[in-house]
């Protein structure tokens, strides 16, 4: 079965700051890849672009959004899809969750990546969590045979957010991303509606490698991105 890995975004930078160097580094063990960005940003992640010019139309925002989040896209080389939901406050709906629902469907995805459960700072990234995971369930049958298609549940990862404390992110996964950090970086340069998060993901894939190291003693990992499984992995030995 060929591996896939899914990841949704609340908005259309998430996929860059939190997962772009897992989504290279899938690449480049040739496994497909797909985004999906539930809402462009416009009112609430984008604060450069409204700084600029605050008299600017949402509409406008939402073209600029799309061209940097493809440009990031295309430098990692990932397909993305932008499905406009709307954010601050993004709102779910049962043809929303239908929407999600046929998609997890249709790709079949090995792996999900997707926001915390919880994060106090922003009202958009939890939503993204409960959709995901209503989608997961509902296209899987909750791994049960049904009188619906279903496919093989998907191991489910949170990406690391802004404020991993405060929101009850714990790592348990570390992905080396060393070899791909130039095409993370690359995809991080286009987002210039949000340049301010630049240095900080950079710096924080380079923390997060030194943990890697202190954890593993694999002295190669110069960059890393953190995950939370959210389920248990089923594994046929324990080495």
């Amino acid at each position: 079965m060929k591996k896939k890995l899914l990841v949704v975004g609340a908005h259309s930078g998430d996929f860059v700051w939190r997962a772009a160097g897992t989504l290279a580094k899938t690449i480049e063990e040739g496994a497909e890849t797909l985004v999906i960005a539930l809402s462009y940003g416009e009112r609430g992640e984008s604060g450069e672009l409204w700084k600029e010019d605050p008299k600017r139309s949402e509409e406008s925002v939402k073209i600029i959004r799309h061209e940097q989040a493809q440009r990031a896209a295309d430098a990692i080389g990932t397909p993305i899809q932008f499905w406009d939901w709307g954010d601050y406050p993004m709102l779910l709906s049962d043809e929303r969750i239908a929407q999600l629902t046929a998609l997890v469907g249709d790709f079949e995805p090995t792996v999900i990546l997707t926001h915390s459960e919880k994060d106090p700072f922003n009202p958009d990234h939890p939503l993204a969590f409960q959709a995901v995971q209503r989608a997961r369930l509902l296209s899987s049958g909750a791994g049960v045979p049904s009188a619906f298609k279903n496919i093989d549940p998907p191991a489910w990862y949170s990406f690391e957010p802004h404020q991993p404390e405060l929101c009850g992110f714990v790592p348990d996964t570390f992905i080396d991303i060393t070899s791909v950090m130039d095409k993370k970086l690359a995809a991080m340069a286009c987002m210039g509606a949000q340049n301010y998060l630049r240095d900080y993901y950079a710096e924080l894939a380079a923390r997060r490698a030194n943990h890697a190291r202190r954890i593993s003693g694999q002295k190669q990992v110069q960059f890393a991105e953190a995950h939370q499984s959210m389920v248990p992995r089923i594994v046929s030995s324990i080495f």
